[in-house]
């Protein structure tokens, strides 16, 4: 039987930091370097995150991860893999999020796609976020992706993961 992976996708297989920064320059004008956002809470960092969120087209046009593809590719023909999201808060997101899914990871089925308001009844044996409060009540190992909301956390309960070459490597 093979072991199961949860992988989340806002920060994890897609690249959020970015989309926050243009939106946030297009809606105030102020350029804001990732820089900056190191160890603050996404609320903080970005004044009208909230507001983004809920705007058409936000979680669809999202960057794709660095080898998150081809790294997710390998996974998915050694583990039993499934995409674990959160997306009912934002309106837009769980169409946008499926059809990005479809659009950047067509061998990822419908039947591994988890969304979801919380990930605390899911189990499997790996999960992949980058949330400390998702992985919290996890009961597998807990590997937090690196994101600079993260960034100063530092706890034996979280194995850090900084890129997909490094996933690869361990799983």
């Amino acid at each position: 039987m093979k072991k199961r992976v949860l992988v989340d996708m806002d920060g994890v297989l897609a690249d959020v930091y970015s989309q926050f920064i243009k939106y946030e320059q297009t809606e105030s004008g102020t350029i804001i370097s990732i820089d900056k956002t190191k160890g603050l809470d996404e609320t903080i960092a970005f004044p009208n995150v909230d507001k983004h969120l809920r705007e058409p087209g936000f979680f669809r046009d999202l960057q794709v991860m660095e080898d998150s593809i081809a790294v997710m590719e390998y996974l998915n023909s050694k583990y039993e893999v499934f995409i674990l999201s959160a997306a009912m808060e934002f309106p837009n997101s769980l169409r946008e999020k499926y059809d990005w899914l479809a659009e950047h990871f067509p061998f990822i089925t419908w039947e591994q796609i988890i969304f979801c308001g919380s990930k605390k009844a899911v189990t499997g044996d790996y999960m992949i976020d980058d949330y400390p409060k998702n992985l919290d009540t996890f009961q597998g190992e807990k590997l937090l992706f690196t994101q600079p909301h993260n960034q100063s956390l530092n706890s034996p309960d979280y194995k850090r993961i900084d890129s997909w070459k490094e996933i690869r490597t361990i799983l």
